[in-house]
């Protein structure tokens, strides 16, 4: 029998807290860029580590390309999170999370959707 062990699961627990309380105040229809703002205001009350917007370098052949990545938040200096204000995810948004994780060689990354007015949805993508 195979154990799995989840990846930061105390990091994920807190980050989660954290998005629960924006959507309990905030609740959906907001624009992405309302939750960013929030969901910087709730990490920092919490005294949680994060980066907002971080300028990813990326890289071909060893050569730095200029072209950037930007996730929304690194949390904790090793989990990207992204946010989203959509009806439903999408494919894209996934590989979106696999691409800065790809670029990023973080083992997690959380797409977080504040946009359903049944509540957050949120989903672990490891590498």
């Amino acid at each position: 029998m195979k154990t799995t062990t989840l990846v930061y699961p105390e990091e994920s627990f807190e980050i989660r807290g954290a998005c629960f309380e924006v959507y309990k105040e905030k609740g959906c229809g907001f624009l992405e860029a309302v939750y960013q703002e929030c969901l910087e205001i709730e990490l920092g009350l919490r005294g949680t580590s994060f980066v907002s917007q971080p300028k990813l370098e990326l890289e071909y052949k060893g050569r730095k390309l200029q072209t950037r990545y930007q996730p929304d938040f690194v949390m904790f200096g090793k989990i990207i999170v992204e946010i989203k204000a959509v009806s439903a995810l999408t494919d894209e948004h996934r590989a979106q999370v696999h691409n800065y994780l790809r670029a990023t060689q973080m083992k997690l990354g959380l797409l977080i959707n504040f946009g359903r007015p049944d509540g957050i949805q949120i989903e672990r993508i490891v590498k």
